[in-house]
Order: structure tokens, then C-alpha cells, then sequence
């Protein structure tokens, strides 16, 4: 086991404005046949515990504020990963008068999964690379306390007397 897998990734699914078909092959990767739950992977509801976030579909005026308020809701750091063809470019919805494009355009993508739609297989591996960057994410957001400066307090020495009449008193 890696680092990166060494922390189930929680990961929550954002269909924007698909066909369906990646969301089929999504939820493929949940079932028992590619069981996503051998690398740790579990699927929340809640964005607010989730630490991947995987888009799927063309971004469109409606729902770009919602993927917004859904990716702003994660905890940092977080990974976005956008699944086929539609989420990384808009596909073939590009050209429609009401689709903006892919994931990138609202949000910032770390991971783009090919295909039309892809594979279970692609799915999980583009997931598993979202957490390796994750990790690296982690690493960097970590905050090192500065060191304590340690101050070493001695007692002065006794101050001399003045005078010498003093010197043979004591």
C-alpha cells in the first residue's frame, strides 16, 4: 500500500449535465465486480466530508454556480476529478448555446479521465492519481511550527563591593 492510498479518500459525485453513461460507469466501479472499496474509496453524499470530488457532464449557466457552491463546501485539500469527454471539454454539448464546457471553466481540474464514456477501470485509476495529488496537496498545506528559541537565564554574579572597608566585613 502506497502513501497516497494509505487514507480512504471519501469521494462525493457531482453529475452537472450528463448522458447518463458516465454516471452508469461510475457507479460500476461501486459494485462488487470493480469494487472501488479495495483501495479505500468511499462514496459520501455530503461534499462537506468528502476529500475527491468527481464531475461528470458539460457545465452549463445553470448549474455552474451549484458545482461552485458543491467544490467551495470541501474541506482543503481537495481533488477534483472530471470523468469522460463532457467534463473535461463539454463534448459533443460544446457547441449548444447554454453549455460553457467542461469542469475547468468553474473549477479547477487536477485530473482529466478520457473516453465516452470511460471505462470503470480508467475510472479508478484517475481516482487513485486524484489521491496521490491529494497526498502531495497534504504534504504541502502542512504547516511546520517555528522552532522555540530557548533563552538560557544565569544569575548574575554577585556585584564587588566599592570600597574596601566593605571587602573585610564580608
Amino acid at each position: 500500500m502506497t502513501k497516497a492510498t494509505a487514507k480512504s479518500p471519501w469521494v462525493v459525485h457531482f453529475n452537472c449535465n450528463s448522458c447518463n453513461g458516465c454516471d452508469i460507469e461510475f457507479l460500476a466501479c461501486l459494485t462488487p465486480m470493480y469494487d472501488a472499496e479495495r483501495f479505500g474509496v468511499v462514496h459520501v453524499g455530503n461534499p462537506k466530508h468528502a476529500d475527491v470530488l468527481v464531475v461528470t457532464g458539460s457545465v452549463n449557466h445553470r448549474n455552474r454556480r451549484v458545482l461552485k457552491n458543491v467544490y467551495d463546501q470541501m474541506p482543503s485539500p481537495k481533488v477534483v476529478v472530471a470523468l469522460g469527454v463532457c467534463g473535461a471539454t463539454g463534448g459533443i454539448f460544446a457547441d449548444c448555446y447554454n453549455v460553457l464546457g467542461g469542469a475547468d471553466q468553474v473549477i479547477p481540474v487536477d485530473v482529466l479521465v478520457p473516453g465516452c464514456p470511460p471505462r470503470p477501470e480508467a475510472i479508478l485509476d484517475g481516482i487513485l492519481k486524484g489521491v496521490e495529488i491529494l497526498a502531495r496537496k497534504k504534504i504541502d498545506t502542512e504547516v511546520v511550527p517555528p522552532e522555540k528559541t530557548i533563552k538560557i537565564v544565569r544569575p548574575e554574579p554577585k556585584p564587588e563591593p566599592a570600597d574596601e572597608s566593605a571587602k573585610a566585613v564580608s
